[in-house]
């Protein structure tokens, strides 16, 4: 009697697990397929804190590639090394690490002009991908627009906004600035102090 009792413990645990195995084979899916917004915070050293909503529905590339660089830690220690006050503070750039930091592949540049459709329009507070004249050029440098910027909407991968943290960009945007050698603008945008991202994550 006891081993029969043992051996329908043993069925019922089986029946059990089989029953909810469908059950976590639907949820594993669902998250990897999961397009809802994506909360990130990024802490600047004697500024604050900045949090953004990353719109995986709008750009997927686009968001899994800079979640790469959050999880992996590569912001954390980088600047903010571009800040054009009433336009957009652009980081990210590895070289301001002085080398030590390897950027992963391109990726395809979610934009109209590119073929993609992105709806995301470069207002004030929303952050999309730097890069060169190559629309697939895009690897870890982002900026955040400090104003309306809709002129480049078409032409850059939009992809989040900030929901927290106006202060803080807008004192970014007003720190002293500077030409910097080899510089493309018209005005200095180079920081005379370093603006200094401390750490971005993903908040849960």
């Amino acid at each position: 009697m006891k081993r029969f009792k043992k051996l329908l413990c043993l069925a019922l645990v089986f029946t059990i697990f089989d029953a909810l195995t469908p059950l976590c084979m639907v949820s594993c899916q669902k998250d990897e397929n999961d397009t809802s917004p994506v909360t990130v915070v990024m802490e600047v050293k004697d500024f604050g804190a900045m949090t953004f909503e990353l719109y995986p529905e709008t750009a997927p590339i686009t968001v899994e590639n800079f979640l790469e660089y959050v999880n992996s830690g590569f912001y954390d220690g980088l600047t903010f090394h571009r800040i054009y006050k009433g336009f957009m503070i652009q980081g990210g750039d590895p070289d301001m690490s002085g080398g030590k930091k390897e950027t992963l592949k391109p990726i395809k540049g979610e934009f109209a002009s590119n073929g993609v459709e992105n709806k995301l329009s470069h207002e004030r507070g929303v952050i999309s991908m730097a890069r060169t004249n190559d629309p697939n050029s895009a690897t870890s440098q982002f900026f955040i627009c400090h104003a309306d910027s809709t002129f480049l909407d078409g032409n850059y991968a939009a992809f989040g906004k900030l929901t927290d943290g106006y202060d803080v960009l807008d004192a970014i945007a007003d720190v002293e600035v500077e030409f910097a050698a080899n510089s493309v603008d018209s005005e200095p945008t180079s920081p005379v102090n370093p603006v200094i991202i401390e750490r971005v994550y993903v908040k849960e």
